[in-house]
């Protein structure tokens, strides 16, 4: 389809709805089937034609994602089941000083969790989720830890799924090594090491603004469960005799898991190399594979010493998948918004890139515009993977490569991984943002409302640091004013802001 602006159409009907009504699944359905009519010239049928040819498409695609999420709620569901998450709630209450003891905890899990951002996501908030709500901290809170050390950590680490999607994203016409050229982007993703240091600030300063307080003083006397998980909170804290050992070893079993099907599907048992493998490995598969495992290991580690009965695990395949419906239901939509925007339909991303080689004239500029229409693309579509493997051959293609013009084209890549993920990060249709919310069992459009303020903050600070690159072509001095700008931003906020209680 040739590209036009009613490309933008169908992303920004969802969001707007979205907002205005609360209602995540009815803005999807009707942003998607407003690109279908679209792109069939208003022929309704067709547009319903469409509407389920894509998704069917995005599922097939994405099956071992869904598949993952699946067996995941399982394996909480029986972990919960087995009494591991009470047992491990008890030693936590006692050993974990409080709200800033857990909330650091949790930070900590998701920064070493780097592997992938799906499983980061997951696995952090069925871990912690029962320390948090012990400590009477928001959900909100909690999903907002978990989403910023999700794809933020992912982008710059040299050993992750994300490593391998932007190798991936440079044209082999180029004849650049695009895991060299993602190491030198790291420490100039701005957005990625300014949001982690910020979310650090957050949980030691206590200081929550905005819509986040809101949240934050709603549950200061009980935590607020949203409607779709109350089944769920109800039946956390299980009947079983599991001890803490019962949720250690499943969770580590299920991240070696994980790790080694990322080699497997990568080609470790062909004679690569472990960064090589790395690099090659099917990450969904090996998420799948890894959870497989791990629903075995916990079948063979319950049932012989009695943890749970055969009927209860049984039980758990049912409330696992019921568990995860509202994450399912969301990621299938998000992916048909994502696929009626795409190439072989709206062509949002053509249109964008048009936009962007038309107005390259003026180069000191090229980080900050990289940087902000990343942001804009990921926030429309919902993809940080799409959007930066729509603008990377965009800034090959705007500059020229010489010797003297690559700095400020490993800049302007690290501008749009940074606007990638921090448009991701605030998008309501984004995969990542969706699981945050599951993995913290929070209201996905609240995630979204505390989240966007932040993420806002952050993002001005990235701003004046990308411009200070391109002024300077030296990526250095833009990270050390992006981080001037952010301790400005702190001392104001601790200035102004009060502690919560």
């Amino acid at each position: 389809m040739e590209t036009s602006a009613m490309s933008l159409l169908p992303p920004i009907i969802t969001i707007v709805l979205a907002l205005l009504t609360k209602e995540v699944y009815f803005s999807l359905i009707i942003g998607i089937f407003s690109g279908a009519l679209l792109f069939t010239g208003g022929d309704f049928l067709q547009a319903i034609n469409t509407f389920f040819s894509i998704m069917a498409g995005k599922v097939g695609d994405n099956v071992n994602i869904l598949a993952f999420l699946v067996i995941l709620g399982i394996l909480v569901a029986a972990i919960t089941k087995s009494g591991a998450t009470r047992a491990y709630g008890e030693w936590a209450r006692r050993v974990i000083s409080g709200k800033k003891s857990a909330l650091g905890l949790t930070a900590f899990l998701g920064m070493l969790i780097f592997i992938d951002d799906y499983f980061n996501c997951l696995t952090v908030g069925t871990v912690m989720r029962p320390v948090t709500d012990k400590f009477k901290i928001a959900r909100a809170k909690l999903a907002y830890i978990i989403d910023a050390t999700a794809a933020p950590i992912c982008i710059i680490a040299p050993v992750s799924s994300w490593a391998a999607a932007v190798g991936s994203s440079l044209p082999e016409e180029s004849r650049l090594d695009g895991f060299a050229v993602f190491l030198q982007t790291i420490p100039f993703n701005l957005y990625a090491i300014l949001t982690m240091a910020f979310m650090i600030f957050i949980v030691v300063s206590g200081r929550d603004y905005s819509t986040m307080r809101k949240s934050v003083d709603a549950s200061r006397d009980e935590v607020q469960i949203p409607a779709e998980y109350k089944d769920a909170a109800a039946e956390e804290s299980g009947g079983g005799n599991g001890k803490i050992i019962d949720l250690i070893l499943p969770l580590v079993v299920l991240i070696a898991a994980c790790v080694y099907g990322m080699l497997y599907t990568g080609g470790i048992g062909e004679g690569k190399s472990i960064a090589d493998a790395f690099a090659d490995c099917d990450a969904s598969t090996s998420l799948a594979m890894g959870g497989f495992i791990s629903l075995i290991f916990i079948f063979l580690l319950y049932l012989p010493r009695g943890v749970v009965k055969f009927s209860e695990f049984c039980e758990c395949f049912a409330q696992g998948f019921k568990a995860m419906v509202p994450a399912v239901f969301i990621l299938c939509l998000a992916w048909t918004l994502s696929g009626v925007c795409g190439t072989d339909y709206l062509n949002l991303g053509g249109y964008v890139g048009l936009i962007v080689h038309d107005n390259a004239a003026v180069a000191v500029f090229l980080p900050v515009i990289f940087f902000l229409v990343a942001i804009g693309l990921a926030f429309a579509t919902g993809t940080s993977w799409g959007t930066f493997g729509i603008l990377i051959p965009i800034a090959l293609a705007v500059i020229t490569l010489t010797p003297e013009t690559y700095q400020m084209l490993v800049l302007c890549i690290a501008a749009i991984l940074s606007g990638a993920v921090g448009g991701d990060h605030a998008s309501p249709i984004s995969d990542t943002t969706i699981l945050a919310s599951a993995g913290a069992q929070c209201n996905h459009l609240e995630h979204v409302a505390t989240q966007v303020p932040y993420v806002l903050t952050v993002s001005a600070c990235c701003i004046a640091g990308y411009l200070v690159d391109g002024f300077t072509q030296n990526g250095w001095l833009g990270l050390a004013t992006g981080f001037a700008c952010l301790c400005v931003v702190m001392f104001v906020i601790k200035m102004k802001v009060p502690a919560a209680e």
